[in-house]
Formats: C-alpha cells, sequence, structure tokens
C-alpha cells in the first residue's frame, strides 16, 4: 500500500534515521520561532495572546494591533518554513534525490508543530495557515495554487478567513495525492491538513452556528477595547460574553 522511495532511495536505515531526527529537530525549533508572540511581547511590550481570541497569530496580531508589525510577522511565519524545507531538501539531496519530496513533508509537519505547540512559549501557538501555506508553495507550486486560490476565493467571496483557510487544508490531501499517487505522502497530507482543520475546530463551530466574525481591515481600536474572547479559552464559554462587545473582532484567532 504505502511507498517504494526508500526502496528506491537505497539508503542504509541507519543514516535513514539519523537524517530524520535532525530534520525533525531543525524543522520543529524553527517553528518555535513565533514572530506574533516575540513582535508583541518583546517590542510592542504586550502580549497578543493577552486580548482578542487569544492565539498567538498573524490574524489575531493584525486586528489588535495593526501596524507595519504586522509585515514582520508575516515575514517570521513564511521565513521558518521556507528555511525548514530546504534545509530538509538539502540533507535529502545529499542522500538520494527519491527522498527529497518526502523530506519537505516530513521537515513541514515538525515546522507547523513547532509553530502550533512552541515549547518556547508554553506550547501556545497559532493555528498555521501562513506557515502552512508557505510549506506548500515549498513543496509544489501545483499544490500551493490550489490552496491560496480556494483561501483567496473564499476570504473574498465570504471574508471568513477560517472558512478559506479550513478549505485550503482539506485541499491539501487531495492535491497530494492526485499529483504523487504515493499512500506514504498522501498520509502525511492528510496529518497536515487534518492539524490545521482541528487547530480551527472553535472557528468551524461558530461558523456553523453563524457567529464567526468577518475579516475587516484594521481600525485603531480604543484603549481597553480589546478583552479576551473566552470561546477560545479553555473552559471558556461564547455565553459568557455578549456578541457585540469589542472583542468580537478577534475571533478567529491565529493564521
Amino acid at each position: 500500500m504505502f511507498t517504494h522511495i526508500f526502496a528506491n532511495a537505497g539508503v542504509p536505515p541507519l543514516w535513514l534515521s539519523v537524517a530524520a531526527l535532525g530534520i525533525a529537530v531543525v524543522s520543529y525549533c524553527l517553528g518555535c520561532f513565533n514572530g506574533s508572540v516575540v513582535v508583541s511581547k518583546y517590542i510592542l511590550r504586550d502580549d497578543v495572546r493577552a486580548h482578542g481570541s487569544g492565539n498567538a497569530g498573524l490574524t489575531n496580531f493584525y486586528r489588535i494591533f495593526g501596524g507595519p508589525l504586522t509585515l514582520a510577522v508575516i515575514l517570521s511565519d513564511v521565513l521558518k518554513a521556507v528555511l525548514a524545507l530546504l534545509f530538509a531538501a538539502f540533507i535529502a539531496g545529499k542522500l538520494s534525490p527519491e527522498l527529497v519530496v518526502l523530506s519537505k513533508y516530513w521537515a513541514g509537519t515538525f515546522c507547523l508543530l513547532g509553530h502550533m505547540y512552541p515549547c518556547t512559549f508554553q506550547f501556545r501557538g497559532g493555528k498555521g495557515i501562513l506557515s502552512g501555506g508557505a510549506i506548500v508553495w515549498m513543496i509544489d507550486w501545483r499544490i500551493g495554487l490550489v490552496a491560496w486560490v480556494l483561501f483567496l476565493v473564499l476570504v473574498i467571496l465570504t471574508r471568513y478567513v477560517s472558512l478559506g483557510s479550513v478549505a485550503a487544508a482539506a485541499s491539501f490531501p487531495v492535491t497530494s495525492a492526485v499529483i504523487y499517487r504515493d499512500g506514504l505522502i498522501t498520509l502525511f497530507g492528510v496529518f497536515l491538513g487534518g492539524l490545521v482543520i482541528w487547530k480551527h475546530r472553535a472557528n468551524i463551530a461558530r461558523l456553523v452556528k453563524g457567529t464567526e466574525s468577518r475579516f475587516t481591515l484594521h481600525k485603531k481600536k480604543p484603549a481597553g477595547s480589546v478583552r479576551t474572547d473566552p470561546a477560545d479559552k479553555p473552559g471558556g464559554s461564547p455565553s459568557e460574553k455578549p456578541a457585540d462587545t469589542p472583542a468580537a473582532d478577534g475571533r478567529e484567532g491565529k493564521q
């Protein structure tokens, strides 16, 4: 059922194990660098996780702070994914060209895990859309094109970032299976897409209920107007805060 990649590569199991471990560690560590937390906590001196949805990500950062520092968050999320996959491709290429594509999926998995569950920030990370969006482009431009077109079309038409994010994540295993026709790669695609969808489970529930917030261009919020959304907090409930409070603008969380 699964892949012939390892057999075709002809690399001894010991070297495969060493390479896989090295790629996993480097990719996870790169993923743990969370630009949203670093910029908000150490430059703005105001942790983004204390506001809005409580998620450490681009959408929440933009809604709370806006401004040119949003670009720094974007660059950090993209760059760490690019570096992780470039490193994986380099190591795999030295062993066997047969391993390059699989190594990108492997690195993408651990980079996304680091982004979502960073050991450097109490395992409170983002939802993986921006880093995941960079990962799909790095794996194959065709996969990236499908995911990003779906994302942009749905966000433009509905202004729900979460809906576009979930659709893009759902497309990833499908396009992976169609393009590579390999069981192991498809499995990685399911896991990566599933991770992103799992992180959006609260958003999905709000979409079903019709209470999800739509994306709007950033407006400066008055002092004291930003509150934490209990719907995204452990043990929280949407009923703890009226839907028309200013914090409703921050419900979608990290992308």
